[in-house]
């Protein structure tokens, strides 16, 4: 039985339950309480040192890190691929994987960190802030860059722009079909989905309101059924705490 310890918000864990459900694989929940810790445990960090989610643990081997997890996935239970099989395809499809994580990943932290964070640490002091980030395994250089105020205007611009820039591609890329590879649904329309549900949290929809097969497409991936499953209730709740967004390898 493959396991996922993962936790509802996390745009990584959402990543991979799109994928364990569209490859209709059985797995057992495993979620982790961040804000009580769990992620910091000593027996969460043996299987994943970077104390963030997801991991995967199948027949007791630990995977981490979405993008991995779900080429793992395909490589191991290849009923259901979400790759496309022709080699220069699959090269396609890897170049957005990339491209994606590169990209429109890092670029959606800026307005989620502002969001997110920023409430919430301006009752700290800057010990307390100190403190917080030295929990924190993978980012706590990245958090003390940003600081307790957060991302400015420039910072703000440039993840807008690199969004924009994102929506662009999609769209020009859904010109020749429904899908942004090959015609078929794959890892490509997996991964960038977590960011444009961020982005619709976020009240940034209108930046696609004007790219019609960008609104299509994302109606499209709404209705399969995976997306209902990874999106299960409480996975887009915005009231999360600081501990709960600092914890995954993606936004």
């Amino acid at each position: 039985m493959l396991e996922l310890y993962h936790a509802l918000v996390s745009t990584c864990s959402q990543k991979v339950r799109l994928v364990l459900t569209e490859k209709k694989l059985e797995w057992a929940s495993r979620l982790i309480s961040l804000d009580a810790g769990e992620h910091l445990s000593p027996q969460y960090l043996k299987i994943n040192p970077n104390g963030v989610v997801p991991t995967l643990v199948d027949g007791g081997d630990a995977v981490t890190d979405s993008s991995v997890i779900n080429e793992y996935l395909d490589d191991v239970y290849p009923a259901i691929p979400v790759r496309p099989g022709n080699p220069k395809t699959l090269a396609q499809m890897r170049a957005w994987r990339q491209y994606i994580d590169e990209v429109p990943t890092p670029a959606i932290r800026v307005p989620s960190f502002n969001a997110f964070f920023v409430p919430q640490w301006s009752g700290m002091t800057d010990r307390q802030f100190f403190d917080f980030t030295e929990t924190l395994p993978l980012r706590k250089h990245f958090f003390r860059k940003m600081g307790k105020t957060g991302f400015g205007e420039a910072d703000m611009a440039e993840a807008l722009d690199k969004l924009g820039q994102t929506l662009g591609r999609i769209d020009a890329a859904l010109a020749s079909g429904p899908w942004l590879v090959d015609g078929h649904y794959s890892l490509a329309d997996a991964s960038i989905t977590p960011t444009i549900v961020r982005m619709e949290d976020l009240g940034l929809s209108q930046m696609w309101a004007e790219l019609p097969r960008v609104k299509q497409w994302y109606g499209r991936i709404q209705a399969r059924p995976n997306f209902n499953a990874a999106y299960m209730p409480g996975s887009r709740h915005l009231g999360r705490s600081r501990r709960d967004a600092s914890l995954e390898s993606c936004p």
